[in-house]
């Protein structure tokens, strides 16, 4: 399974102390060079940087090819660029995203994805996390995630 992750997703299980699951639910994980520079800046938490800086064996650095999403949007950012442009070269099973302006174009281009939600829900399913208390733990981030859409989750976890 090819799994490519945009730096939000990651920053945010980073922060919670959650990012072993993404191996335990996809094995490797690929990031573009410049998802791999948004972990490693001045402005991202010390963390993080840390982290990324120290990155494990399941997480694998590649660089986007030379003028890979060029034909995306200008607004977004390196990072989600060359998540999308990497994610179609490598034909990825999956793209890991949080970002709206990514995510529709991710739908457009007819990729799979989900998010640091999807991604605590599929934890979840699997009895790896306890979802209400990792969303507590998720909220005390920078991380929104609306109401509405918070009770959703937790209604799906009841089922």
């Amino acid at each position: 399974m090819i799994v490519i992750a945009d730096t939000t997703p990651l920053n945010c299980l980073v922060l919670i102390g959650e990012a072993a699951l993404l191996p335990e639910l996809y094995g490797r994980i690929v990031v573009p060079g410049a998802v791999h520079k948004e972990l490693l800046a001045a402005g991202t938490p010390p963390k993080v940087r840390s982290w990324a800086a120290n990155r494990p064996k399941w997480l694998e650095v590649l660089e986007a090819p030379p003028g890979a999403g060029s034909e995306l949007p200008g607004a977004l950012d390196p990072g989600e660029r060359e998540a999308l442009a990497l994610a179609q070269t490598l034909r990825a099973d999956l793209l890991l995203i949080d970002d709206q302006a990514g995510r529709r174009e991710a739908r457009r281009l007819h990729l799979s994805f989900t998010g640091t939600l999807g991604v605590l829900a599929a934890a979840a399913d699997r009895g790896l996390i306890d979802l209400r208390v990792t969303l507590g733990r998720l909220e005390r981030t920078s991380f929104y995630v609306s109401p509405s859409v918070l009770a959703r989750l937790m209604e799906h976890t009841r089922r």
